[in-house]
């Protein structure tokens, strides 16, 4: 058997001994000529399946030839495992300048002559964060028309082999993939190169990277972009340098480029956020020692006399109160004065990042040829499976030729079991949050009881409290429910959404993309929304304890405040993502590569072919971005919703990112097929969902800083109750702290033992003592800290509001010069297209045309002075 195996090593080496350009770079046909613009390939497995596969093929393949396209086959015995057969497409001239008209590809008429921007004074600084002009500008800029097989000595065609980049050919070839029909099954006519994936008549298809990552295509031919994305962009040591995005977008397509510029300049703006942030947090580090809560709680005389009631029923004794000393110096780090100004500084923040976002994206537009896109989205864009799967037909109003359509009543069901599907889900998430409540009131009680006897815990007593165990374990607990969850989901979300058959591709993408932001949003903020706005809230008093379930007793917030619980579950939960989400990018297709290509490491190089490389590499799927978009969104949540309690999120933020561009480009270009490249004119429904994050955003941190944070009631001493004007804090603690009579305790709440004889207890509220004849009910100072939280959400929901609505009113959209370049741009091209016809049509009347011509020769010239007009 081993002799075997060399002889046939033996064959495969003399076979290709005269194929020079079957080299490990190759992509191109045997001739050399004829470029690969994609690649199909299936495995003859000799199954029941097996001649109807065979079959399909044929008439697949057949059909592709008449279309136009040319094929050429790697037999199973020239591929690395054989096993695998190859089938190489090229799509002649011919075709791609028919299909260029039919998707109103723009393709260059004349060399841009606007002057390009004023030179930024700041250059010179800026010159250590720049690349190369040839990898930031790869191609001159154009002024460009739609594409006309009529009209083709008007464009700039050098060469026909090089006019259309391989990312516009691979997706004409994908568009003719998508439609072609391979036979009729069942009845039905069935087509379209994602049917046959799925039913396992192709195993892959794909269009080539240019070379390898790591060194340069031996062929001059080549323009090897995918060795310069690599060295230029996809290694982290270039992590300070800007992104070539001019080149993004000609190797992978518009809408892979439009995604890293979003990334970009979300993360250039998260600059300025992390720095406020990081010093709002020193300010809360220096000014710890100053903090007189925290003082009076570590204080022998204050915080050591103070007796607390049980943190829980019968098990828990009483504790005094400086045992929380440590944990109320550390919630100083993110409860002082630094946070108001945080949270209104954030909110103006956001609105800064979406409007000049706006204008970044509205320049974009203009620079990679996306301005009248809107219009051809709904023509092009029309899904394979909509129109496989809706028999019946009607007439387009506007076209007035039929096209297929669902009809209402089965778009009612769908939306119905969607729907449901949808709520089940949602409810399963906030179930599992409950569970996660019960557990902390579970084991409260437990952990109380363990640290109160345990002599090993004494040392961190002070810092690992009963609150603040629970809380790191239910916050552990809870993000492994919610990557568990996130995991089951994904799956029934994408079912869902195929069910209900979306018309466009465009369609499909937002119906999902509300589906899964809707359960992600409820997934990963639901336990910081308990913690922010429940826990702490409903807790009753000694003897009139409310209870969830009529079992558990309902948590308390440590006598510092809640906010530092909220801080914890919220980097616990952030950091956890990004840790995993970045193992999981980076690491798991590192790894299955690795695996893949382990045996073809020992082969001789040229007998890896690019094919093969390409293909024993991980798939970019149509959902690829869309991943890619939801983390990145699903962090904008965590920095903008809960940024009051922990104003070192943007700096995570912020590192986590820099490593994401360059973890997204390292795996997107040495990790991954090569996408088929897509158009996209925008971020699309992600920009509606961050806007409504943003207006959210406002509200929650006006919420957490009023009734999450002690500012308020701290504030309401200050100016209202405090008697001692040389240290008007002092005795906040003592005031905070209401008293009950521990007689007064009924047995289920009782503790089983009281060796020192307490008469009293205090617990956090403002409730009259016990010889008082409004015994435990509510004082007037509750009342009066009850009215200033309001005031002041009402305040500074409606200061931010207004300054958010004032600065988006100031910024434009589309900047000034991109506007009068956008008029300059129309106006040529349309001079140009028209003095095109004008010579056209003076070339007929030379020829001595009939009157039709002369008059269409006037209404030419009438078409130019209108353009002038304009």
């Amino acid at each position: 058997q081993q002799t075997g195996r060399r002889y046939n090593l033996f064959l495969k080496r003399r076979l290709r001994i005269d194929k020079r350009h079957e080299s490990k770079d190759s992509i191109f046909f045997r001739d050399g000529v004829r470029r690969i613009d994609f690649v199909l390939s299936y495995v003859d497995d000799l199954n029941k399946e097996w001649e109807k596969k065979l079959e399909r093929r044929k008439e697949f393949e057949s059909n592709l030839q008449k279309a136009g396209l040319e094929l050429e086959t790697e037999d199973k015995k020239e591929s690395e495992d054989g096993k695998i057969y190859f089938v190489k497409i090229h799509a002649p001239w011919e075709v791609l300048i028919t299909y260029a008209e039919v998707l109103n590809i723009k393709v260059p008429i004349r060399e841009n002559d606007i002057p390009s921007r004023v030179e930024n004074p700041l250059d010179c600084v800026l010159t250590p964060f720049r690349l190369p002009e040839r990898v930031m500008h790869p191609e001159p800029d154009y002024f460009t028309a739609p594409f006309s097989k009529d009209k083709q000595e008007l464009y700039l065609i050098n060469d026909e082999s090089t006019f259309f980049s391989p990312s516009m050919r691979n997706r004409i070839v994908y568009y003719i993939l998508t439609r072609c029909p391979y036979g009729t099954e069942e009845g039905k006519k069935k087509f379209g190169i994602k049917r046959l994936l799925n039913n396992g008549t192709y195993s892959a298809a794909y269009p080539l990277h240019d070379c390898q990552y790591w060194k340069k295509a031996s062929d001059p031919n080549c323009d090897s972009e995918r060795y310069t994305l690599y060295m230029e962009w996809a290694r982290f040591l270039r992590f300070y340098k800007e992104q070539p995005l001019d080149l993004i977008r000609k190797y992978y397509g518009e809408k892979i480029g439009i995604y890293f510029a979003w990334l970009g300049f979300y993360t250039e703006m998260l600059f300025l956020a992390a720095v406020v942030g990081l010093i709002c947090f020193l300010y809360g580090l220096f000014t710890m020692d100053e903090n007189m809560s925290s003082k009076e709680i570590c204080d022998p005389a204050i915080g050591g006399e103070i007796i607390m009631c049980p943190l829980c029923d019968r098990d828990c004794d009483y504790w005094k109160l400086n045992t929380t000393c440590a944990s109320s110096e550390y919630s100083h780090l993110f409860d002082n004065v630094a946070t108001l100004f945080f949270a209104i500084f954030m909110g103006i923040w956001v609105t800064l990042f979406l409007e000049f976002w706006k204008r970044r994206q509205a320049r974009l537009k203009y620079e990679w040829d996306l301005v009248d896109f809107e219009e051809e989205q709904q023509q092009l864009q029309l899904r394979p499976e909509y129109e496989a799967k809706c028999t019946q037909k009607k007439k387009n109003p506007v076209t007035q030729e039929m096209e297929p359509y669902l009809p209402l009543t089965s778009q009612a069901v769908r939306f119905c079991i969607s729907g449901t599907t949808v709520l089940f889900w949602v409810s399963l998430i906030i179930a599992s949050m409950i569970a996660v409540i019960v557990y902390r009131l579970a084991v409260y009680a437990a952990f109380a009881s363990l640290m109160e006897n345990a002599q090993t815990l004494e040392p961190i007593s002070g810092l690992l409290t009963p609150q603040l165990a629970t809380s790191v374990t239910a916050s552990c607990l809870n993000f492994v429910i919610i990557m568990i969850l996130n995991f089951l989901y994904e799956r029934i979300a994408i079912w869902i959404t195929d069910m209900e058959i979306p018309r466009t591709h465009l369609e499909y993408e937002n119906r999902l993309t509300m589906k899964m932001f809707l359960f992600q949003f409820v997934n990963y903020y639901s336990s910081c929304f308990y913690v922010a706005f429940f826990k702490g809230k409903f807790v009753g008093y000694p003897g009139a304890y409310t209870y969830m379930f009529n079992r558990w007793r309902n948590e308390e917030c440590d006598p510092a405040g809640c906010l530092i619980e909220l801080t914890t579950q919220l980097t616990i939960v952030m950091a956890g993502k990004q840790i995993w989400g970045n193992i999981q990018e980076a690491i798991v297709p590192w790894i299955c590569n690795w695996w893949g290509r382990r045996k073809a490491r020992s082969n001789p190089e040229n007998l890896y072919s690019r094919w093969e490389q390409d293909h024993d590499l991980q798939i970019f799927g149509a959902l690829g971005l869309f991943y890619e978009y939801l983390e990145m969104v699903i962090q904008f949540g965590f920095i903008t919703l809960f940024v009051a309690s922990f104003p070192l999120a943007p700096l995570l933020a912020l590192m986590n990112n820099i490593l994401e561009i360059r973890v997204d480009s390292w795996k997107l270009t040495t990790q991954y097929r090569r996408p088929v490249a897509a158009k996209a004119h925008s971020i699309g429904v992600w920009q509606e969902i961050l806007n409504g994050m943003a207006i959210l955003s406002v509200v929650t941190n006006a919420f957490i800083v009023a009734f999450t944070s002690d500012m308020i009631p701290r504030l309401v001493y200050y100016y209202a109750y405090s008697t001692n004007d040389a240290s008007p804090m002092s005795g906040y603690i003592n005031n905070s702290l209401s008293v009950f009579q521990i007689a007064d305790f009924p047995t289920r709440n009782k503790p089983k033992m009281n060796p020192d004889n307490f008469v009293i207890c205090r617990y956090r509220d403002y409730r009259y003592p016990p010889d008082h004849e409004r015994k435990y009910l509510h004082t007037m100072q509750f009342w009066h800290i009850l009215a200033a939280k309001m005031a002041f959400i009402i305040i500074m929901e409606h200061v931010v509001f207004i300054v958010k609505f004032f600065v988006a009113w100031m910024i434009p959209d589309v900047p000034a010069d991109v506007k009068a370049k956008i008029k300059r741009e129309k106006y040529l091209t349309q001079k140009i297209l028209h003095e095109y016809e004008l010579e056209k049509l003076k070339e007929k009347l030379c020829r001595g045309d009939t009157q039709a011509t002369e008059k269409e020769f006037i209404a030419t010239e009438g078409k130019v002075e209108l353009s002038r007009a304009m």
